[in-house]
C-alpha cells in the first residue's frame, strides 16, 4: 500500500492505493447504484467482502424509500468489513458533462461526509466514485472530490466531533497519480 498525506485544519487526507474493503476506517463508502442491492466495480466488492447483512440492510432502505437518488448517500452496517458502516453513494453516469454530473458528484461526496459527522466517524475512506463504469472523467472526478473534501472540512473545522483522517482509496495506479498530482499542484 502507498501512501500521500495532506493536512486540512486537523484532518488528514491520505492517498492510498488499495483495495477499500480491507481499508480499516469508521466509515467506507461504497459506489453503489439506485437500486443498494449490489453490482459490479467498488459496490460488487463491497457486498461480497461484507456479506449477507449489507444487502440486508440495504433491502430494508428500499422498503422504506425506494432505494436511493443520484448523489445522495444512506448508511449500513459494515458486516464482515474492517470497518464499522458503509455509506452508500449513488455516482451520476457521465453523459458529456451537460446534465448536472458535476454537481450530483460533489453531492455524493458531501453527503457522505455529512452523513459520517451523523454517527461522529473519526475516519472515512472514499472510492474514485463515478470514475469506472459510470464513465466520468477520472482528472475532473478527482478535482470534485478533492474541491469537495476540503471544502467540508474548511467549513467544519470550528466544530467538535470533526472527521480525523479522510482516505482516498484508488484501485489502479491512474487514478492514484491523478490524485498525486492534484494534491502536489494544489489544483
Amino acid at each position: 500500500m502507498m501512501r500521500d498525506c495532506l493536512k486540512v485544519n486537523q484532518t488528514s487526507i491520505t492517498l492510498i492505493k488499495g483495495d477499500i474493503t480491507k481499508i480499516t476506517a469508521d466509515v467506507i463508502v461504497n459506489a453503489a447504484n439506485s437500486s443498494l442491492l449490489g453490482g459490479g466495480g467498488v459496490d460488487g466488492a463491497i457486498h461480497r467482502a461484507g456479506g449477507r447483512s449489507i444487502l440486508e440492510e440495504c433491502v430494508q432502505i428500499r422498503e422504506r424509500q425506494g432505494g436511493c437518488a443520484v448523489g445522495e448517500a444512506v448508511i449500513t452496517t459494515a458486516g464482515n468489513l474492517p470497518a464499522h458502516h458503509v455509506i452508500h453513494t449513488v455516482g451520476p453516469v457521465w453523459n458529456g458533462g451537460n446534465q448536472g454530473e458535476a454537481r450530483l458528484l460533489a453531492g455524493c461526496y458531501r453527503n457522505s461526509l455529512s452523513l459520517a459527522a451523523e454517527y461522529n466517524a473519526k475516519s472515512i475512506a472514499f472510492p474514485n466514485i463515478s470514475t469506472g463504469i459510470y464513465r466520468f472523467p477520472k482528472q475532473l472526478a478527482a478535482e470534485i472530490a478533492l474541491e469537495t473534501v476540503i471544502d467540508y472540512l474548511n467549513s467544519v473545522s470550528d466544530q467538535t466531533g470533526t472527521l480525523e483522517q479522510v482516505y482516498f482509496v484508488c484501485f489502479d495506479d491512474e487514478n492514484l497519480d491523478i490524485y498525486r498530482n492534484k494534491l502536489v499542484l494544489g489544483e
